[in-house]
């Protein structure tokens, strides 16, 4: 029963220990999940701006740029996948993973080959642990992202678009993130990243309801050569925002989950202490009992 009553406690002990980590763990994330908030509200002024512009654009320019050229019979595609560099985030990553086989198994049965590009730890373990090739992937700052490391990443997938098929380039780019919904639904999406499909004569209106109007220098069709790799940098900084709180917010839900079930497994193990203790106790003042009843018997019989 001491032996017993040893390891409850030890147990408890570790728990005890372990909660302490999930609870700073939990805090941690609840903190940076806000900032991560506020670093894609900062980006959509810009986004939103590059938009009208690149509808503008659409509507002056002769819309006949290769990142706008779609191929009646695509044969490769690239496939951008987003996940975490760390684990403790709940289903985050398993969710990703599933929506990127869905829509490779999509590109497949139409007879599309995939090239695979990702982003995050977790994604590369994933791929090398079952020898997938990957062409490239960028890891260790999914949950703090830069605007660098997006127009590394959209500069790659750029040049790798512009390339030939018969030099292995690819006719398509697809991208798989995380649409963070609110702090409780994080959901994954698949967006075609390239080719653009530009829509002419969409126009949004000021606070004061006027219609913007642009004057390109020198003419819209520079412009637009210019504006339309900035416009992607822009879609994948967007991606990887979206992604970073993304995967702060199922942290933190899985880090609060994790310290309820250490509550809940330290009262189970006070619980099982306690009656052990009592245990131990009757089974000692039985035995104290017994020995003094066992003494008494001898005295008398002397």
């Amino acid at each position: 029963m001491a032996s017993s009553l040893r390891e409850l406690r030890q147990r408890r002990k570790s728990v005890t220990a372990t909660k302490k980590i999930t609870k700073a763990m939990e805090l941690i994330a609840a903190s940076k999940v806000i900032r991560a908030q506020q670093a894609g509200v900062r980006a959509l002024p810009y986004t939103r701006e590059l938009n009208r512009a690149l509808s503008a654009l659409a509507t002056h320019a002769s819309v006949d740029h290769p990142l706008t050229t779609h191929v009646e019979r695509p044969r490769r595609a690239a496939l951008l996948m987003f996940t975490s560099d760390r684990g403790m985030n709940g289903a985050f990553n398993t969710n990703l993973i599933k929506a990127a086989a869905r829509m490779r198994a999509r590109l497949e049965e139409q007879g599309i080959q995939v090239k695979r590009y990702v982003v995050g730890r977790k994604g590369i373990a994933y791929h090398k642990f079952r020898e997938i090739p990957v062409i490239q992937a960028w890891g260790g700052f999914s949950d703090q992202p830069t605007y660098a490391d997006a127009q590394e990443i959209a500069d790659v997938l750029i040049e790798d678009f512009l390339t030939p098929y018969e030099e292995g380039g690819v006719d398509e780019i697809h991208a798989v993130y995380t649409r963070m919904e609110s702090m409780l639904t994080q959901t994954p999406r698949v967006r075609r990243l390239l080719p653009l499909e530009v829509v002419e004569g969409v126009h949004t209106v000021d606070e004061l309801g006027h219609i913007p109007q642009y004057a390109f220098e020198p003419d819209a069709d520079t412009v637009l050569d210019a504006i339309m790799p900035q416009y992607i940098r822009s879609r994948v900084w967007f991606y990887m925002l979206q992604s970073a709180a993304s995967i702060l917010a199922s942290q933190q839900r899985a880090m609060k989950s994790a310290t309820d079930n250490a509550n809940q497994l330290i009262e189970s193990l006070t619980r099982e202490a306690n009656q052990a203790r009592q245990a131990e106790i009757t089974q000692e003042i039985t035995e104290i009992v017994g020995g003094a009843s066992a003494l008494a018997e001898a005295s008398a019989q002397d």
